[in-house]
């Protein structure tokens, strides 16, 4: 029988790991009794929406044994820096990156120690960016989770598998010291792409069947909007940005049921960091693009023009939270930030953060299995 669950959050952020336990159904017996992370302003919204005095701003790469120790905490949750490992980033380095030192720490350092005194977590969630699976650090921490005793599950997931439409492509982690953990019959080291005895795999390919069920099955963005009055202005994308980069925005519709991965770089820079919204549903994008570059390259000082009956703009950050998850569409629930709290800081705290359902999913299976 599933005994009472305490939780620490390292890298918290915003708090999508905590929601995501507080929606899971083994909520009722779970409890987040601390969250590390140095972002101050993160803190303050994760104070703001979980409550005060579970969220400390720290350097995690300080954290010890004798600090978590009286915790007592029989679950980690964590979500480390991501840019040691994504594709995004050229340089990445995996294990020798100075950002993915503090993870290795809590693995290699603090855990080791724990699990000798007999007062470690019988449970471990990582999240972090496709093409963790194939850097030095994972190698390092199965490794490590092996030697204690660990049994581990890994896979690659995006909340497109769970209705939701949006491709955000993230590799999990599961670790478990618990008797008959993870008893599903799956092959050694096999690398899942989708939790066992739910849904179908995810495949890499935009043109695959299996991919365009995943879009059939999500809901349409409009159930996920802002009403409309209140965000075409707030949010549109600049003339100056159109006249630049128009071309290479991901432009969806109302309609779609699949968005761009965003991240935190959203609407500072155009590619790969998130789609924009066309409002009208009635135009026909590629020709109003092509109509547009035509007058562009004629010299025509008002080509952008020919662009504004899209009504293109940017998701506001109250929809990403619907699309992350943290806020569930239809229902009353809201999402709080602390006054001062800049537009562009929220797209960088919510593009740094977690999708909710999925990892809901994911701790249901973890304690469940």
């Amino acid at each position: 029988m599933l005994g009472s669950i305490r939780a620490l959050e390292f890298y918290s952020g915003i708090g999508g790991l905590h929601f995501a336990l507080a929606r899971s159904s083994v909520a009722s017996n779970a409890t987040v009794v601390r969250a590390f992370d140095w972002d101050q302003i993160a803190c303050a919204v994760y104070t703001a929406n979980h409550g005060p005095g579970i969220a400390h701003r720290v350097d995690i790469s300080t954290l010890n044994a004798e600090s978590l120790e009286p915790l007592n905490a029989n679950l980690w949750l964590l979500s480390p820096a991501c840019q040691p490992y994504t594709v995004l980033n050229p340089n990445a380095k995996g294990a020798s990156d100075p950002r993915a030192q503090s993870f290795l720490h809590l693995i290699e350092g603090v855990l080791p120690v724990l699990v000798e005194r007999g007062t470690a977590p019988t449970r471990l969630l990582v999240e972090n960016v496709a093409g963790f699976e194939v850097s030095t650090t994972r190698t390092r921490v199965l490794g490590v989770l092996k030697k204690l005793g660990f049994v581990t599950r890994e896979l690659l997931l995006t909340p497109l598998q769970f209705g939701v439409p949006n491709s955000r492509l993230r590799y999990y982690l599961l670790a478990s010291c618990v008797s008959g953990a993870f008893v599903s019959r799956v092959d050694p080291g096999r690398i899942l792409h989708h939790i066992p005895d739910r849904g179908v795999d995810w495949k890499d390919a935009r043109s695959s069947a299996v991919l365009e069920t995943l879009e059939n099955l999500a809901r349409p963005l409009r159930d996920y909007l802002d009403r409309k009055d209140a965000q075409e202005t707030a949010h549109a994308v600049p003339d100056r940005v159109l006249l630049k980069w128009g071309r290479l925005f991901d432009i969806v519709l109302p309609c779609a049921t699949r968005t761009c991965c965003f991240t935190r770089g959203y609407t500072q820079l155009v590619e790969r960091t998130g789609s924009i919204l066309q409002e009208d549903e009635e135009l026909d994008t590629t020709e109003t693009f092509e109509k547009f570059l035509l007058a562009q390259a004629c010299g025509d000082e008002r080509a952008v023009e020919i662009l504004h009956p899209l009504r293109l703009r940017y998701f506001s950050p109250r929809e990403l939270l619907r699309l992350f998850c943290f806020e569930n569409v239809g229902s009353g629930s809201k999402f709080r930030w602390p006054d001062g709290v800049s537009t562009k800081t929220k797209y960088r705290l919510i593009g740094n953060s977690v999708n909710v359902l999925v990892v809901t999913a994911l701790i249901e299976h973890l304690c469940g299995d």
